[in-house]
């Protein structure tokens, strides 16, 4: 079974990312890691923190000669500025009365439920931890499970449907290949050039008043095979999985498959995706992709589409009102530092999320200890396939 942890604060040492389940035999492309790192760190919208860190992963176990082993992969990445918070997240008790308390919690973040649930005096306990940061390491993990499924043709990708209220439009002529060029060449990773000038402006106009904003990306995964994931438990249905693991990115308030929330609006008629035959590549086809590639928790070989709504940053220079947690007295939420506007970044970290997912399944279904193996019950599946 193919899983991760993360640990690590946002402005700790480092984070840590360990990968369980890994297969031998496939090559590890530490460039590649380092460019979804890259990609995540990009965006019109971000904030100072992005030009302190320049994430560049290293790699301490599981990898000899550019080859996994099959034991434990571990990831770190450091923290660089880590240097200018040394005392303020010292392990040294002594260091105590260097740290500024934060009493302030901030409204839409886990600063109050935090602080309370765990008994904590110092809303920095608990907002280190919830911080965006930690999606560093998720992309690092999903940059790695890319890697697993790129021998079989499977390509994940994550771009922005809208920023705001601007709606960027995808052109139908564009391919996979086209649509991945066109909005990493975006500064806001969308395909619509039209658009794209409209949401810089609303994120200009954001910064002037102290506000953020938020938005909703789209991840495509092509090249499935039909049959990832499984109808017959409640926790192996793929869908399932996409989505509780989306839903536990920081800001994430809402996921939908294909048509998602529409679905309910229109008859079965208009929604459900009539099966054809292709005689010639002796494999059965979709009318459309309504479903958004899966059906009773199963890709159906279809691409995979879901798209993902994140809030606006909980962190405001013009602050929402609060209660100091200290004194009970009204205040205003704390200014940590922070970005305007995150959803290009968050379409690259909900991208790499989804590819875990779908390596993680891809694993399951296709389980063996090394790339090899794998790929003998990969090719004599879809053999299967062809014959039925």
């Amino acid at each position: 079974m193919l899983r991760f942890l993360t640990a690590g604060e946002s402005h700790g040492r480092e984070l840590v990312a360990v990968i369980e389940g890994v297969p031998a035999g496939f090559e590890v492309h530490i460039d590649a890691l380092n460019r979804d790192l890259s990609r995540r760190q990009k965006g019109y919208g971000r904030g100072g923190r992005m030009a302190i860190e320049k994430d560049e992963v290293r790699i301490v176990s599981g990898v000899r000669f550019g080859r996994t082993l099959g034991s434990p992969v571990t990831l770190i990445v450091e923290n660089r500025d880590f240097r200018n918070w040394e005392k303020r997240m010292s392990l040294d008790p002594q260091d105590r009365g260097a740290a500024k308390i934060v009493t302030r919690p901030r409204p839409g973040h886990a600063d109050l439920a935090g602080v309370l649930k765990y008994n904590l005096e110092d809303i920095r306990d608990v907002l280190e931890r919830a911080s965006a940061r930690e999606t560093t390491m998720r992309v690092a993990v999903g940059s790695f499970a890319k890697q697993l499924l790129a021998p079989f043709g499977i390509a994940v990708l994550g771009y922005v449907n809208s920023i705001g209220s601007i709606v960027a439009r995808v052109p139908a002529e564009l391919s996979f290949e086209e649509l991945a060029r066109v909005t990493e060449d975006s500064q806001v990773r969308v395909a619509d050039p039209e658009a794209e000038q409209a949401i810089i402006a609303e994120i200009d106009d954001c910064r002037k008043s102290g506000d953020t904003l938020g938005g909703i990306v789209e991840v495509v995964a092509s090249g499935l095979p039909v049959g990832l994931g499984s109808h017959v438990q409640w926790d192996r249905k793929l869908d399932g999985r996409i989505g509780h693991a989306l839903m536990s990115l920081q800001a994430v308030k809402g996921v939908e498959f294909g048509l998602g929330f529409e679905a309910a609006r229109v008859r079965g008629s208009a929604l459900h995706d009539e099966i054809g035959y292709d005689h010639e590549r002796r494999r059965f086809t979709r009318h459309s992709n309504n479903s958004g590639g899966t059906e009773g928790g199963m890709t159906t070989g279809e691409p995979l589409r879901v798209r993902i709504a994140f809030k606006p940053l909980s962190t405001l220079m013009q602050p929402l009102r609060s209660v100091d947690i200290r004194t009970k007295d009204e205040a205003v939420g704390t200014i940590e530092r922070s970005d305007v506007c995150a959803i290009p970044a968050a379409a690259v970290i909900a991208e790499a999320v989804v590819a875990f997912e779908v390596a993680a399944a891809f694993c399951d279904k296709f389980g063996g200890d090394s790339l090899a193996e794998i790929s003998r019950n990969y090719h004599g599946y879809l053999e299967q396939v062809r014959n039925y």
